[in-house]
This record gives structure tokens, sequence and C-alpha cells, in this order.
């Protein structure tokens, strides 16, 4: 497993980041995602009913894009598999809608369930083309 150098660790703050994953078709399918950094896990708080929880459960290979917000010369990208579990109680809900001042649950529908999913990192890309 690849881990975040500290050159681009702040990135782990930022609001958003884009999450690639591949549609049923193959093509790829891109969101814009809230997510939490946790040490070197970095997690996202998706819905079942989401079409990108669909393409991770079917494929999980993913890339996640974080570009740092003052310098679009700057990014960090990661590569790799999602692992997908159960979010019971909403736990990791409740962490990711702290970090942005949220109840997820507002965003879900009746029925709905969370799920955390955890990008086990293949490849890290720490990029700054800036100077």
């Amino acid at each position: 497993m690849q881990k975040v150098p500290g050159s681009h660790r702040d990135l782990l703050k930022a609001q958003f980041a884009t999450l690639a994953t591949v549609g049923a078709s193959g093509r790829p399918q891109q969101s814009v995602v809230w997510f939490l950094a946790e040490g070197d896990d970095i997690g996202i708080s998706l819905s079942n009913s989401r079409q990108k929880t669909a393409n991770l459960q079917r494929n999980p290979t993913c890339s996640l894009l974080i570009l740092d917000p003052t310098n679009s010369f700057r990014y960090l990208e990661v590569r790799g598999q999602a692992k997908i579990t159960a979010d019971e109680g909403y736990v990791f809900a409740t962490k990711v809608g702290a970090k942005y001042g949220a109840d997820l649950r507002q965003y879900d529908a009746p029925g709905d369930t969370r799920l955390i999913v955890t990008i086990v990192p293949e490849r890290v890309r720490a990029v700054d083309m800036s100077g």
C-alpha cells in the first residue's frame, strides 16, 4: 500500500475530491464527493442507492483526485481498489458530516443505508508543476 507523501498531506484536508469509477459500459463516471482522511485511510460515505456505489460494487477499481484549491498546478491522485463496508449507525457518516457541517441523512432517500468506501491505494501521484 502506498502512502501520501508529506509534501501533499495538506490536500487530505481539502473540501472536495473527484471520484472516478468504472460504469457498467466500461466508461468512466466521475463525481465530486465529500471525503474524510483518517491517517492514511481516505474514506467516503455513500448511500447504497447512488450510481457510484453500484459501480464500485461491480468493479472496485477507482481513482480519487484532490486539486489544491489555491494552486491548480498542484494535485494528488490516489488510484486503487475500494473496500466497501456497512456504516452501522451512521458512525462514519456523522464524522464526515461534522467536517462539512451537515447531517448526511438529509441527502438519503427513505430506505437508503450508508456505506463506507475506503480507498486502498495502489498508486499515489503527488504532482506539483508550479515551479
